[in-house]
């Protein structure tokens, strides 16, 4: 069940909404004009009368079934906007005692995320894909000035040059994909019975008139405030308004991006981890997580929204795997059930995520199965070259590879992008020392970087 967005009301609400977050959007997308275009991340511009009523509903837990959990609760801004402890998956419900089947992702850095399309890949998307999408719903909404299409419309797109041979989903929210829009993905998990858990969407309207009736009026209008369909929308729109405006989502801050401006030096380990990140038959991390800025100045996201199949191996700890013949399929469900969801070649598929604050994430992959990066680094390198370090064993002695994605979707994985191409037997791509590169460059992309506390000289 999902919280159902009106998009025929769309456009209309997001012109209201433009018409009032006008005069702050001018000043969020302006640089200061002693800056440079890289170095407008620095301050906060004052947020918009829908930004702020965002921000109310971000941190308000009675907008859940339970009165009890948040949007913050899981998406923590002491933690880039990820949750702040260990678990593989959240908790939620009413009595907030039912688990997730997914790892909880970031918030930080959505609003560059494209919508979702399945396309050819090449080396022109490559490059267009460092650099925060104009079709994407949050630099949309934060620079358009009148009524926005786009990823509103919540619509894959399928390119017209596309070669049937080399499709490859990119874009959308979520691990899968299954929504198009920050909108949408802010108001999916007031329903979910495993997140906020409102039973319906007359609930959440119930609950949104109680809280927020007479604001909403007064910004918007009683026919707004009056209709369920458009006052969730509304909702939706604020709370994309406030991660598109607030700068601590999206602050570009880390020591990389100082790197990048010629601000900060890279110690040894740091630049033997970069030049290994970028290195196509070493750590070929780059062909994915891109790192480069692009040729306006804008700083790399660490992502190229693609999805790939990576065959991580199954986590026990997620409550939903004690069923044998349970399998979290990534496009192919159990979350998304569309005509992409039925197409055996999507099957196992995840978005890649970003990289940025990668370091202070505690579990990794869409399942949560591994807790260090350096553990994820090694399944990289070891995954095909000693699958017996990676996956369990039967009761025979052999290895279960594979072991969370059926066999007739095994033919999804990727063998053949370093350093994943590799047989068993051959040495893997990277050893011991230069995986402990690898994360101390890692590190390097956590915000908030200090270059006095870090005790490296800035470059001048």
């Amino acid at each position: 069940m999902r919280v159902q967005i009106n998009h025929r009301l769309l456009p209309l609400i997001t012109l209201a909404g433009l018409s009032l977050a006008g005069a702050a959007v001018g000043m969020a997308s302006e640089p200061a004009a002693n800056a440079t275009m890289t170095d407008g991340y620095d301050g906060q511009a004052p947020l918009s009368a829908v930004a702020q009523l965002g921000k109310k509903l971000f941190f308000d837990p009675s907008l859940s079934g339970g009165g009890q959990i948040s949007c913050a609760t899981c998406h923590d801004p002491a933690n880039h906007y990820a949750p702040a402890n260990g678990l593989a998956v959240q908790l939620g419900g009413l009595h907030l005692d039912q688990p997730g089947i997914r790892a909880v992702p970031s918030l930080a850095y959505k609003m560059s995320t494209p919508s979702f399309s399945i396309g050819e890949e090449s080396a022109g998307d490559e490059a267009a894909e460092a650099s925060p999408m104009t079709e994407a719903s949050g630099v949309a909404l934060a620079n358009a000035p009148a009524a926005i299409a786009g990823p509103l419309t919540a619509q894959a797109v399928v390119k017209a040059d596309a070669a049937a041979a080399n499709l490859v989903p990119q874009g959308g929210m979520f691990w899968d994909g299954r929504v198009d829009s920050l909108e949408e993905q802010a108001l999916q998990p007031m329903i979910s019975p495993f997140e906020m858990a409102c039973a319906d969407a007359a609930t959440v309207y119930a609950k949104l008139k109680k809280g927020y009736g007479k604001e909403i009026s007064a910004l918007f209008g009683d026919n707004i405030a009056n209709d369920q369909d458009m006052m969730i929308s509304e909702i939706g729109f604020a709370l994309a308004r406030y991660q598109i405006e607030e700068r601590s989502f999206h602050p570009y801050t880390s020591k990389y991006d100082d790197y990048l401006r010629g601000k900060a030096i890279l110690t040894d380990a740091e630049a033997r981890g970069l030049k290994l990140f970028d290195d196509p038959n070493k750590g070929n991390c780059a062909s994915c997580h891109l790192d480069k800025m692009t040729g306006d100045g804008q700083m790399p996201n660490f992502t190229d929204f693609e999805f790939e199949a990576l065959g991580a191996p199954r986590n026990p700890a997620i409550p939903a795997n004690a069923d044998a013949h349970y399998y979290d399929t990534g496009i192919c469900g159990p979350l998304r059930n569309d005509t992409y969801s039925t197409q055996q070649q999507n099957c196992g598929l995840f978005k890649t995520p970003t990289l940025r604050n990668v370091a202070t994430r505690h579990v990794f992959f869409h399942n949560g199965v591994y807790r260090t990066l350096e553990d994820v680094t090694r399944f990289y390198v070891k995954r095909d070259t000693n699958p017996e370090e990676i996956y369990p064993k039967d009761a025979s002695g052999k290895v279960l590879k594979y072991d969370d994605l059926p066999s007739q979707y095994q033919a999804n994985i990727d063998v053949i992008d370093a350093p994943m191409n590799r047989k068993l037997g051959d040495a893997p791509a990277l050893n011991d020392a230069e995986i402990a590169d690898i994360v101390t460059f890692l590190k390097t992309l956590t915000d908030g970087y200090d270059p006095a506390k870090d005790g490296v000289k800035a470059a001048k």
